[in-house]
């Protein structure tokens, strides 16, 4: 049975995401190393070349910084800018967060990727991949020390083409600084909890249906207060729907 991250708001609200299992977490990591492996090739031929004219020790050197500044730093600048993402985990449709459903914090980010070195030992990285194996949500030493899970986000690909089309009617989209605001302040865990919502909403029977949107609706309302005038005639749904477009309007768009 596969092991979910419970996420509880402040309003009482309780939401699940599947947690990513140790193949899918695999094959993230080798489209990473591959992209890494390239990187280090490439720049040890710009710095060590040229410094090898000089000096081999001195491009040796060079070149072992170059290792460690990207097989550490790869991670921590990707998933930084990319909110818990990297290359192999865009593809993999996978996604670092924190365990309790909150904004990844820099210093979580920092100590999981320090963390791989020890990770990857003896060799191949069989320390992580024991520790996934055996921890119950699939966490390696980085993610154990930095309080961190990797999530499986559901797919663009459920929205049918009714949801869009409402999607492109965003009130929202008159208040782009607000729309910043409110990316900034929701956390990936909990947007993705809100595209599986509106996904799934059609499972649901109405007084469930009623009550989850009303949870996420005030959730959401708490990080970012939008004009009276936005929210006129707009039901609970119609605002996590809106919050669902702001956050994913570059994926639904270029689809």
């Amino acid at each position: 049975m596969n092991e979910v991250l419970t996420i509880r708001t402040p309003e009482g609200a309780q939401f699940s995401l599947p947690l990513a299992g140790p193949v899918s977490r695999l094959l993230a990591y080798l489209i990473d190393w591959l992209v890494m492996v390239g990187l280090t090739f490439v720049m040890s031929l710009v710095v060590g070349g040229p410094l090898g004219l000089f000096s081999v020790d001195t491009a040796a050197m060079a070149v072992v910084i170059l290792f460690f500044v990207i097989w550490t730093g790869y991670g921590i600048v990707l998933e930084w800018f990319w909110r818990g993402q990297t290359v192999g985990k865009k593809a993999l449709g996978l996604r670092v967060v924190d365990q309790s459903g909150l904004n990844l914090r820099p210093s979580q980010i920092v100590m999981r990727n320090l963390v791989r070195l020890v990770d990857m030992l003896p060799v191949l990285g069989l320390v992580g991949g024991l520790s996934c194996t055996f921890t119950r949500r699939c966490q390696r030493l980085g993610d154990l020390a930095a309080n961190t899970v990797v999530i499986r986000l559901p797919g663009l690909g459920g929205l049918d083409l009714a949801v869009v089309r409402l999607m492109q009617e965003n009130s929202f989209r008159a208040y782009p600084h607000l729309e910043a605001r409110l990316r900034q302040r929701v956390s990936p865990a909990m947007a993705a909890c809100a595209l599986e919502a509106l996904q799934r909403r059609g499972l649901m029977d109405d007084a469930a249906r009623l009550g989850l949107f009303a949870d996420m609706a005030e959730h959401f309302r708490t990080l970012v207060a939008f004009p009276d005038t936005t929210l006129e005639g707009l039901s609970d749904e119609a605002y996590v729907r809106n919050v669902v477009e702001t956050l994913y309007r570059r994926q639904v768009t270029s689809d």
